[in-house]
């Protein structure tokens, strides 16, 4: 067999598989939303509203009606990003991994006026939030502890999210993803957290803890869709490239590990194929933005790195049900360290679509 047909042979037999895992959890989960899921039994936590994850779990149910092209399968995916309305009005900038991974896959079957209106909708909410003297849209309290914080997941999703409103859209979302990238990336390991000080400024906020796996992978992927918007328009900020090029040394260089530790300051511990799944679809992007630019060396390397991501994901940690395990949700709490996590299947599943074509790398 070479090379091509066994990378096509993985490729497909992950597909496949992680589409039977949504249909099985279409059938167990019902109008709830999954969360995370045993091991060993596969059987899923489920919350009512979705929380943060509920866009990545409407994202999976848009993959699979766009592989199966089933007017049922589609009705499933709509009906789930129509229940993701009441996070328009939750004071959240997590509402952009929910309304925008929710809703943005509908476009590639067509459109869904559903969806199409209620992104519109969040992303006019998202803007009002913002807050221009402290450039950026504050992690809010819809989820407890401080409201005025800035966190390396409140960039993913809200970036493009903030930049399809006209008028002030596009700073907007500069700005956001700027302010974010300068903190988190202020310290070595990457602190995640940062709260503002009462007189002005920012002091780092101790959860989730630096080093936490997910930092530099939600900063990449909002990096990516940073640098996808328009170039700027004279008088407007840009994407930092020096913060650019740091990431991708961070996590897509030759010598970072395919699979983060989820607290890199430690020695040991579990691993998160979640962060490694986010990792590889920025890095998808990230070739795209460079075989435009004419990078075609680059393109190949960031190709060649996601890639790998995808075939290890797919040969050394889906289960047999077509399943990511070893996902951790909280090291810190000791909670589903070592499990399915909805949006590592998400992010896996999306990763795969993008790898072999079937997903323009920044329709989502």
């Amino acid at each position: 067999m070479n090379e091509a047909a066994g990378a096509a042979n993985w490729v497909v037999r992950a597909w496949g598989a992680v589409l039977e895992r949504v249909r099985v959890t279409v059938a167990e989960v019902g109008e709830r939303f999954p969360l995370y899921a045993d091991p060993g039994t596969g059987r899923w936590t489920t919350i009512a509203r979705g929380s943060w994850t509920g866009g990545c779990w409407a994202g999976l149910l848009w993959l699979r009606a766009l592989a199966t092209s089933d007017p049922c399968d589609r009705a499933v995916a709509a009906d789930c990003t129509r229940r993701l309305e009441y996070w328009i009005g939750q004071d959240t900038a997590a509402r952009g991994l929910v309304l925008w991974y929710g809703t943005a896959l509908a476009a590639a079957l067509g459109g869904d006026r559903g969806a199409e209106e209620l992104r519109a909708r969040a992303a006019r909410v998202c803007l009002a939030a913002y807050e221009p003297e402290r450039g950026l849209v504050p992690w809010g309290g819809a989820f407890g502890g401080p409201r005025m914080l800035a966190r390396a997941d409140a960039v993913p999703g809200l970036v493009p999210l903030l930049a399809a409103v006209p008028g002030g859209g596009r700073v907007a979302a500069y700005r956001h993803l700027a302010t974010h990238l300068e903190l988190c990336l202020s310290e070595e390991p990457p602190r995640p957290a940062w709260q503002e000080r009462p007189g002005g400024g920012w002091t780092g906020y101790p959860h989730p803890v630096p080093g936490w796996s997910r930092t530099v992978a939600w900063l990449l992927l909002g990096a990516a869709d940073g640098l996808h918007i328009a170039p700027p328009r004279e008088g407007e900020p840009g994407v930092p490239p020096a913060a650019v090029r740091r990431l991708v040394t961070l996590r897509l260089g030759r010598e970072a590990p395919l699979v983060p530790l989820a607290c890199r300051g430690r020695a040991s511990g579990p691993v998160d194929t979640s962060a490694a799944a986010i990792e590889a679809v920025a890095a998808l992007k990230l070739a795209a933005l460079a075989r435009s630019a004419g990078r075609h060396r680059a393109s190949r390397e960031l190709s060649r790195r996601a890639g790998e991501i995808l075939r290890r994901l797919s040969t050394s940690h889906l289960s047999t049900t077509g399943g990511l395990l070893d996902g951790c949700y909280d090291a810190e709490r000791g909670l589903a360290t070592q499990h399915e996590l909805i949006w590592g299947d998400f992010f896996l599943a999306l990763g795969l679509a993008m790898f072999m074509g079937a997903v323009e790398p920044f329709a989502v």
